[in-house]
């Protein structure tokens, strides 16, 4: 088992942070979430070093799963204007690399993960 760069678990995390930020969801149930992502994949990517550059993304697809049993959807879609609510979802499937939120409605790219709060 080889250890995990913990510059990689602090940058998925900050990237999460600030995307539940972006969208006024930092509740303490998001980032309790959130610590428990960044746990559980520093043990995944333990045990697939070469699965590192997924983990930005796989823990905002935890986040986002986690929230959705206790909240509901987040990130909601701000880009469809009158299109029912719909959420945002990390492409590609695996989490990266190079995660980008995209609108489940329209396909499009809205944000790279960790910039929700800029436009694309």
């Amino acid at each position: 088992m080889e250890p995990v760069d913990n510059a990689l678990l602090f940058d998925a995390r900050a990237r999460v942070l600030a995307d539940l930020q972006a969208r006024d969801h930092a509740t303490a149930t998001a980032v309790s979430a959130l610590e428990d992502a960044v746990s559980q994949r520093k043990w995944w990517a333990e045990q697939w070093p070469e699965g590192e550059v997924y983990v930005a993304g796989l823990v905002a697809q935890d986040v986002q799963d986690a929230l959705f049993e206790s909240v509901g959807r987040w990130p909601v879609c701000l880009s469809c204007g009158d299109a029912p609510v719909h959420t945002l979802y990390i492409q590609p499937d695996l989490g990266g690399p190079d995660p980008v939120w995209v609108c489940e409605e329209s396909g499009n790219p809205v944000a790279e993960l960790g910039r929700l709060h800029e436009p694309f």
